[in-house]
């Protein structure tokens, strides 16, 4: 991706369902769910970038000793810092006490059979240690310790909060990471008591109680009574003091996961690859934890996949199979594959079926996959076309003139190159401007001057501004006639807000595409008048609230709004024309059938907060405010 967007944090957990011995005796270490929690977390790292950090809980503790560790870490390596940190408790132990899982599980952190990892790349705010996951919220009575983190963003934070004033806390701050902390921690303090008050009347010791509560804490009930007014996107993960653990899939199944169990482990993670890399299992063994449900295991090793919430129609995130998800998944590189071919044709229509003068390449890095695909395509079709010009000179055709048909092929060359970071140092405009505009260096010698086409396929084009300030800045010094830019994702012209750092409208270059086609056609008062429709809608009940600003779109064709994306992103003063061609949302759903949530390419949010957002977007577009919507 040319233009960079916040990610998607990456969740782990690890279940060891043995003793620690087991995994000393058959692995040779008792840190067997330590070192599988780190690969998994370093298969996932593409889904961090600000920090990471990680729990464990002791199975069976003694009352008095420490049952649960953290640590976290902010620093530019956090994942290996994270680890230095946890790894630095048994470097220099003797090999005797290394190899005693009793003794270590007594007296040092981090030997838990409960492992919760993550990965965290936060859509706003401040990146502090304090921001990072998991969260504790800590109780003396060991039912009532909540551990959580996840992949997450609810639209309604506010709601939920006076909801927790009402219960009469006070929350330390408002978002939806201590939100979710808090209410999940409400209901389990509730259910705790419950079953308190249930088997106290038949004269059991605390002790005897407190046994009873860890085997009959019902944690779908308890999910069921916390998510009831969730509104957004979510994989949660939580452990329990006593050993119980849950994951937790939003109702449309927004945000990944995956899980596998045998007998020696159960394992949840935001990625199946991980998984598969981790635990060396086929991907058949791995099951997707299904919308609308909860993977629980209990502290006696049972594990269950379990409805929590009522499922609503499957609307997963496109933007993991375009963009986010590591293309090692076989899935998802087919898919990004797939997208790439679909694209083939209306290149070829855009350079006229010249392969002699054009040259194809891509933005580098993820676009990468859809590449491959999108020259898979061009074969195919210049097949055809050298078929037809066989067919055309007859059977009679000289060995010379059949092989130079048959010599025909795409001139596919790597042009874009990334280079590393470039730090200025230094706050001067012009100096910061000329220093970014070459991020991105070139192949020089290749693309013959004014006379080839030069063709960049890109994964998605969200704001524009690395495309028109570095790649084709420079990508216009090798002299080409014409440069066509493809993107594989379809128009981003709506905020996510289940997850994506994309909330504010006046970024999304399509949006910007379509203000301007409303100027060129003097309609600008539509953009009151949606204003108005916004504000209107914010006293409106949650489901009757609908997308204000989705017909402004639908008075341009894709071909004008492009057309005029084309001329934004055109840097002042180079001299080849640039066109852009952008996929279309029905081939998008062809290639990635079983992820059909669309809503930043439709406007078609999955969730009554979704449609609230947009709104609120536009008005803070409109009032000049630079904010988040939710």
């Amino acid at each position: 991706m040319s233009d960079q967007i916040k990610h998607e944090c990456g969740v782990a957990l690890v279940r060891l369902l043995k003793p620690l011995d087991y995994y000393h005796k058959k692995y040779g270490t008792a840190l067997y769910g330590v070192n599988k929690l780190r690969l998994l977390m370093q298969k996932m790292r593409n889904r961090g970038q600000d920090g990471a950090g990680m729990a464990t809980i002791k199975l069976d503790p003694k009352p008095g000793t420490r049952y649960i560790s953290r640590k976290r870490s902010t620093a530019n390596d956090y994942l290996d810092d994270l680890f230095r940190g946890v790894y630095k408790h048994f470097n220099d132990l003797p090999k005797g006490k290394l190899d005693d899982p009793a003794w270590l599980k007594e007296n040092l952190p981090f030997t838990g059979e409960l492992l919760l990892g993550h990965l965290r790349y936060g859509t706003h705010g401040v990146n502090t240690i304090e921001t990072c996951h998991p969260f504790l919220r800590q109780n003396n009575w060991i039912s009532r310790n909540l551990v959580v983190a996840g992949n997450f963003n609810l639209t309604n934070v506010d709601e939920l909060f006076d909801e927790l004033i009402g219960f009469g806390q006070y929350p330390k701050e408002i978002s939806d990471t201590v939100t979710v902390l808090e209410k999940i921690g409400h209901f389990l303090d509730d259910e705790v008591q419950r079953l308190f008050s249930w088997f106290k009347p038949d004269g059991h010791s605390i002790e005897e109680i407190n046994q009873l509560i860890f085997d009959n804490l019902d944690i779908q009930r308890l999910l069921k009574r916390a998510s009831k007014k969730f509104d957004g996107g979510y994989m949660m993960a939580g452990m329990i003091g006593h050993g119980d653990a849950f994951v937790m899939r939003d109702p449309v199944g927004i945000r990944p996961g995956f899980y596998y169990a045998d007998e020696e482990v159960a394992v949840v993670a935001s990625e199946r690859p991980a998984i598969q890399t981790a635990f060396n299992v086929h991907h058949s063994k791995i099951k997707e934890l299904q919308p609308g449900h909860a993977l629980v295991i209990k502290h006696f090793g049972e594990v269950s996949e379990v409805p929590f919430i009522a499922p609503q129609p499957r609307k997963a995130c496109s933007f993991e199979r375009i963009y986010f998800s590591r293309g090692t998944d076989r899935d998802i590189y087919l898919e990004r594959k797939k997208l790439g071919e679909q694209l083939a044709k209306p290149v070829l229509k855009a350079v006229n079926n010249n392969f002699n003068d054009t040259v194809f390449s891509f933005v580098p890095n993820t676009a990468e996959s859809a590449f491959f695909g999108l020259v898979e395509g061009l074969e195919k079709n210049l097949n055809i076309i050298k078929q037809k010009k066989i067919l055309a000179v007859g059977p009679d055709i000289k060995p010379k003139k059949l092989n130079k048909i048959l010599a025909e092929k795409a001139r596919v060359e790597k042009i874009v190159v990334k280079d590393a970071k470039l730090r200025t140092f230094i706050a001067d405009g012009a100096s910061r401007a000329d220093l970014v505009s070459h991020i991105y260096d070139v192949t020089y010698g290749i693309v013959n001057n004014e006379k080839d086409t030069l063709v960049l396929l890109d994964d998605s084009i969200v704001r524009g501004t690395t495309l028109r300030d570095s790649i084709l800045k420079i990508t216009s010094t090798l002299r080409p006639k014409k440069i066509v830019v493809v993107s594989s994702a379809p128009q981003i012209r709506y905020p996510d807000c289940y997850g994506i750092d994309m909330s504010m409208l006046g970024e999304f270059v399509a949006f910007q595409a379509m203000v301007a086609l409303l100027k060129d056609r003097k309609k600008t008062h539509m953009l009151q008048e949606t204003y108005e429709r916004c504000i209107a809608s914010e006293s409106k009940a949650m489901k009757k609230i609908k997308n204000e600003v989705k017909p402004l779109y639908d008075l341009f064709t894709q071909q004008e709004i492009s057309a005029k994306i084309a001329k934004i992103i055109t840097p002042k003063g180079i001299k080849p024309k640039i066109h852009v061609i952008y996929q279309s949302i029905e081939n998008l759903h062809e290639a990635c059938p079983g992820h059909t949530g669309d809503w930043y390419f439709s406007g078609d949010y999955p969730t009554p907060g979704g449609m609230r957002v947009i709104n609120r977007s536009f008005i803070n577009y409109m009032e000049g405010r630079n904010e988040r919507a939710y």
